[in-house]
């Protein structure tokens, strides 16, 4: 052959680790993907865009910010925690409804995607500034169940608009239905009642809701209702997750939601696209590393001696 020599001088005792390294390299970079067997997770998240949800009582990076900045910051965060394979879509909530606005897609493939379409929900969506949580988680419930293998996320404070009368049922689900989706009901929120900001089309903020401007609680003494400020209504919220077979958690920090995201009661096993490229490239480091350790040419030296 004619390129025999140079072949066998390729891989002679003095070049056999570098010319495997290159061959390693160059297979580390034309490796495709293979499909193997992994957890992967499914979720609609379910954003409330009501205007409570516009209060700035939450943390984010040592600054204040409102509760849906910090519930789209963290699924930020969780989208590049979730393995690939995993799938993601998007929902928004107002009035007594869920309204899908992207259906589940893969997370790698689509994460640019994502991120560009997570970043554009804010409050401006809103249909109404009425908020029936219990009846949106079921519309949430509802969406999620005709999609195969898909959990909810669904990120609220717990504020009724009106609120509920007391004794008022919230949640339209039978017993029967409890469990077929699963998921989290997350809640975004500080312990102290908060001014909520009466916002226009436009997202600007044009001032405050007054308490003679909202529906307050019925049946109680005068003042002892403060429906025009907001809180992170937490036992209400545990309450609609036991209603609903959800489980709860309070967003304290984005690392908070990736642990409830990633928790493997919620995984589904299936092949997934698994990039496997970092194992020929780290043979590659090895051998070059041992071609050029000074030990490693006088061991060579002794050995061709």
């Amino acid at each position: 052959m004619k390129f025999a020599p140079q072949i066998r001088r390729a891989f002679d005792k003095g070049h056999w680790r570098i010319t495997s390294a290159l061959l390693l390299l160059l297979a580390a970079t034309w490796m495709p993907d293979v499909n193997l067997p992994r957890n992967t997770y499914n979720y609609m998240v379910t954003f409330d865009i009501t205007q409570s949800m516009n209060v700035d009582d939450v943390m984010l990076d040592g600054a204040p910010v409102s509760r849906l900045a910090l519930a789209r910051a963290a699924t930020r965060e969780a989208l590049r925690q979730l393995p690939c394979g995993s799938k993601v879509g998007w929902s928004i909530f107002a009035d007594y409804r869920s309204f899908a606005l992207l259906l589940p897609i893969e997370v790698c493939s689509n994460y640019d995607v994502l991120l560009s379409t997570l970043d554009k929900i804010d409050g401006r969506m809103r249909w109404a500034n009425a908020s029936n949580i219990g009846k949106g988680i079921y519309w949430s419930l509802r969406n999620a169940h005709a999609i195969p293998a898909t959990d909810i996320i669904f990120f609220t404070d717990g504020q009724e608009a009106p609120p509920l009368r007391p004794g008022q049922q919230s949640i339209p689900i039978k017993s029967g239905e409890v469990g077929e989706v699963g998921g989290w009901l997350i809640g975004v929120g500080g312990d102290l009642p908060s001014r909520i900001p009466r916002t226009n089309t436009e997202g600007v903020v044009t001032g405050y809701w007054a308490a003679d401007e909202v529906v307050q609680v019925a049946g109680l003494p005068p003042g002892q209702s403060h429906e025009h400020l907001s809180e992170l209504r937490e036992k209400y919220l545990a309450s609609l997750a036991t209603q609903t077979g959800l489980g709860y958690s309070r967003l304290e920090t984005p690392a908070s939601l990736t642990r409830a995201m990633l928790d493997t009661t919620r995984a589904h096993r299936a092949p997934a696209p698994t990039n496997l490229r970092w194992i020929p490239a780290l043979l590659a480091m090895v051998l070059l590393t041992w071609n050029y350790l000074p030990e490693g040419r006088v061991v060579r030296r002794l050995v061709a001696e």
